[in-house]
C-alpha cells in the first residue's frame, strides 16, 4: 500500500484528499492507497466568510467531510518536514512527537497574514483565523459596556483591499446597530487607510466606481497614501501624525504562503509560493505536489493563480486525482482553472461581480448579491456525511 500524505485542512487540503480517494476508486484500486490528511485543528474554516458575524459557525468538522470517505485524519501541527527522507515531523495535541512517512506528499496549509511590528500591534485584530475573528466578534458584542469615550464605536480597518472592503462594509452595518441600540448611531465610524492612493488597487478601476458608491452610501471615510504608525487601546496614528480616537482596529494588509513552503527545497515567489509544473508538482522536488495558497501555478490568459479559494478548490481536487494517478500509473490532469472572476461583497448595497483579469463588470446591486451569497453559504462548503456526493463534486474540476 502507498502513501498519500496531505498536510493542510482548508479548502485545498480536503479536496486534495477527496480527488486522491475518487481517482483511486475511479482506477478500481481502492486498496492501493492509504490516503492521512494531518492538521492542527478538527474543523474546515470556512475563512472567506470571516469577515461576517458570528465567525465561530463559519466551520465544517473534518470528520464529516474525511471520515465517510476513508481518509484518516491526524491532529497535530505539522514541525518540519524532510524531502529526502519522504518524512513529516508533527507535534500531536498531547505532545507527541509524530514521525509521518509518504509516497506522495501535498502541501495544503495556505497562506497566512503579516502582522505589523509598530508600537501597539499586539493590540489589533485581524480576521485572518477562526480564534482571531471570533477575538474581534467578542469585542465588539462588549462594546456597549465600556464607558462612554471617544472612539468606543469607531473602527480603523487597516488595508483596502478585497479583504478590507468587504470588512469595513460590514462593521459599518454592525457598528450602527450596536451604537445605535445604545442611542448612539451617530457616533459609529469606520476609517479605511491604505497606503495605496485608490480604494482596492488589486481590483482595477473597473469595480471601482461601484465600490466607492457603497463605501460613500455607509459613510465609511477614507485615508489613502498612509497607514499605522502606532495604535494604543484607544486610538491610533497615521504616518502623517493625524490621530484617530479608534476602540476598534483591524489589520488586512499583507499576505503570505505558509512558513512550511520554506521547508521544502524549491523555488518560491515572493509571496513564498512554491512553483509547481502543469500537475500541480512542486518543481525540481521529486514526489511532493502544492495545492490552493502554497502553490504559483499557471492560470488563464497568461497569468498564474491568485491566492482565493476561486484557485484552491480546484488545485485540490486536480493535486489529489494527480499524486493518485501517479502512483497508480494512471493519466495525470494538467491544472486547468475557470476563467478568473471576483465577487465583492458590498454590503446593502448588494455585490459587485466581475469577469476576467481586467475584471469587467458583469453583475452588481441585488443579482450580484444573490451570486455571492450563493458563493459563500453554498458553492464553497463541501458536502458533509456524503462519500457519492463528495467524490462526485471531486471530479467536477469547474467551480461552475
Amino acid at each position: 500500500m502507498k502513501d498519500v500524505l496531505i498536510i493542510g485542512g482548508g479548502f485545498a487540503g480536503v479536496w486534495s484528499a477527496a480527488g486522491a480517494v475518487r481517482a483511486a476508486r475511479e482506477a478500481g484500486a481502492d486498496d492501493a492507497l492509504r490516503v492521512t490528511l494531518v492538521d492542527g485543528g478538527d474543523d474546515m474554516v470556512i475563512r472567506p466568510r470571516l469577515y461576517e458575524d458570528a465567525p465561530d459557525g463559519m466551520r465544517v468538522a473534518l470528520d464529516r467531510v474525511l471520515g465517510p470517505i476513508g481518509v484518516r485524519r491526524v491532529t497535530a501541527t505539522v514541525t518540519g518536514i524532510d524531502t529526502e527522507a519522504h518524512t513529516v515531523r508533527a507535534v500531536a495535541r498531547t505532545g507527541e512527537e509524530l514521525a509521518l512517512s509518504y509516497d506522495k506528499l501535498v502541501l495544503a496549509t495556505g497562506s497566512r497574514l503579516i502582522r505589523p511590528d509598530f508600537p501597539g500591534a499586539q493590540d489589533i485584530f485581524d480576521v485572518d483565523t477562526l480564534p482571531a475573528a471570533a477575538a474581534l466578534d467578542n469585542h465588539l458584542r462588549r462594546l456597549p459596556d465600556r464607558a462612554p469615550a471617544p472612539g468606543r464605536y469607531t473602527a480603523v480597518v487597516v488595508g483596502a483591499g478585497f479583504t478590507g472592503v468587504e470588512l469595513a462594509i460590514a462593521l459599518a452595518e454592525r457598528l450602527r446597530a450596536i451604537a445605535g441600540a445604545q442611542g448612539a448611531a451617530e457616533d459609529a465610524r469606520v476609517v479605511l487607510v491604505d497606503l495605496a492612493d485608490v480604494v482596492g488597487p488589486e481590483l482595477g478601476p473597473g469595480p471601482r466606481p461601484t465600490i466607492l458608491d457603497a463605501i460613500d452610501e455607509l459613510k465609511i471615510e477614507r485615508r489613502l497614501g498612509r497607514t499605522l504608525a502606532s495604535a494604543t487601546r484607544h486610538d491610533i496614528t497615521l504616518s502623517d501624525g493625524e490621530v484617530i480616537p479608534a476602540a476598534t482596529v483591524v489589520w488586512t494588509a499583507g499576505m503570505a504562503a505558509s512558513p512550511l513552503t520554506a521547508q521544502i527545497p524549491g523555488e518560491r515567489d515572493r509571496l513564498g509560493r512554491l512553483s509547481v509544473d502543469e500537475f500541480l508538482r512542486v518543481v525540481a522536488v521529486p514526489d511532493v505536489y502544492a495545492a490552493g495558497d502554497t502553490a504559483l501555478a499557471a492560470a488563464d490568459d497568461g497569468r498564474t493563480t491568485t491566492q482565493s479559494c476561486q484557485h484552491a478548490l480546484p488545485m485540490g481536487k486536480f493535486a489529489g486525482h494527480n499524486v493518485a494517478a501517479d502512483l497508480l500509473g494512471t493519466a495525470p490532469l494538467p491544472f486547468t482553472p475557470d476563467p478568473y472572476v471576483t465577487c465583492l461583497d458590498l454590503g446593502p448595497a448588494g455585490a459587485v461581480y466581475t469577469e476576467g483579469w481586467d475584471r469587467r463588470v458583469a453583475l452588481t446591486g441585488p443579482e450580484a448579491k444573490t451570486l455571492k451569497k450563493k458563493i459563500n453559504e453554498i458553492w464553497i462548503y463541501p458536502p458533509t456525511d456524503d462519500a457519492e456526493q463528495l467524490l462526485v463534486q471531486a471530479g467536477r474540476f469547474s467551480n461552475g
